[in-house]
């Protein structure tokens, strides 16, 4: 279990602590929910887990396995749904593995993906489109 603390700054803001690690995050409202959009949403933040969690078990996989990730991208695109309930609609993922030829290879870490916790967290909750791209 991790704790994560979280306080009300005012004007739509919020700060949230890593209770293990003291890393302070902060957040606030986007533009098109009343907020400044300053910093990241809480939504922006869901997509951000997704993209990061994506990273880091490609990352596991392709320790394990002795295979250089260096310079690997991920973008996510966030689309919200506003009717009936404003949510996430739909998580766009882009992902960009340069140098990995071997099929094989490519698959532990297409696999390593879609094993991502929070993949799995959200799989149901709202679309999710990945797409992989292995530049030479």
């Amino acid at each position: 279990m991790v704790e994560i603390n979280i306080t009300y700054e005012g004007g739509l803001r919020t700060s949230a602590v890593h209770a293990p690690s003291g890393c302070v995050l902060k957040t606030d409202a986007p533009l098109d929910n009343q907020g400044k959009g300053e910093s990241f949403s809480p939504t922006d933040l869901v997509a951000t887990a997704l993209g990061t969690c994506i990273m880091t078990l490609m990352g596991i996989m392709a320790e394990r396995h002795g295979l250089d990730l260096g310079g690997a991208s991920i973008k996510v695109n966030k689309v919200m749904a506003t009717a009936p309930v404003r949510k996430i609609e739909r998580l766009e993922v882009q992902i960009e593995v340069a140098g990995i030829d071997d099929a094989k290879d490519r698959e532990r870490l297409k696999q390593a993906a879609l094993g991502c916790p929070v993949h799995a967290t959200l799989d149901g909750c709202c679309d999710l489109d990945m797409t992989f791209s292995w530049p030479a």
